[in-house]
């Protein structure tokens, strides 16, 4: 096997690699910007889970017949399902090896999502710095944004999370 290793993954033994899973500190340096893929095209299924296990019954979710009739014409994605699925995509870059979530901020929803719409998202860190009471952990906030196949911009949001400063160290232990 040559010595050199694909990016985004460790040696963890002869022979053997293993995907990373998450960024740390060190690995999230300010003005850093990610473009997270794959896309995902959003399904009806999707939509549908994400009403019922929120309990959210507004019929411009479910009800095709009364979103006929709205100024959209169909069934408008749920925002809550919108800012799932993005910050989802998020995770295995940005905040796999998150110890904790801290915030969630200015989220906004300036265009509608459909089923069928595939969503990309893209994300920046805005600012860092050390945990002053968890001195093993720094605090890094991103800026995250969502587009559709158009281009369009969907989503776009503000996270602050907690991340080690050594991942290699949580990774050894916690086998990833």
């Amino acid at each position: 096997m040559s010595s050199e290793l694909p990016q985004g993954y460790r040696q963890v033994a002869e022979g053997r690699i293993r995907e990373k899973v998450g960024l740390g500190y060190d690995e999230l340096p300010l003005g850093m910007v990610i473009e997270h893929r794959p896309g995902r095209t959003v399904t009806e299924t999707d939509n549908l889970l994400g009403t019922v296990l929120t309990g959210n019954a507004a019929p411009i979710h479910t009800d095709a017949h009364f979103s006929s009739s709205t100024t959209w014409g169909r069934i408008l994605v749920c925002g809550g399902v919108t800012l799932n699925l993005i910050a989802g995509m998020t995770v295995r870059s940005t905040s796999g090896m998150t110890v904790a979530n801290l915030a969630l901020d200015d989220v906004r929803f300036p265009a509608p999502v459909f089923i069928g719409d595939t969503l990309y998202a893209e994300t920046e860190v805005l600012a860092r710095r050390l945990a002053k009471s968890r001195p093993e952990n720094g605090i890094v906030t991103c800026r995250t944004s969502g587009r559709n196949q158009e281009g369009t911009r969907v989503l776009v949001f503000t996270r602050t999370f907690l991340v080690p400063i050594d991942p290699d160290t949580i990774r050894a232990a916690t086998n990833y």
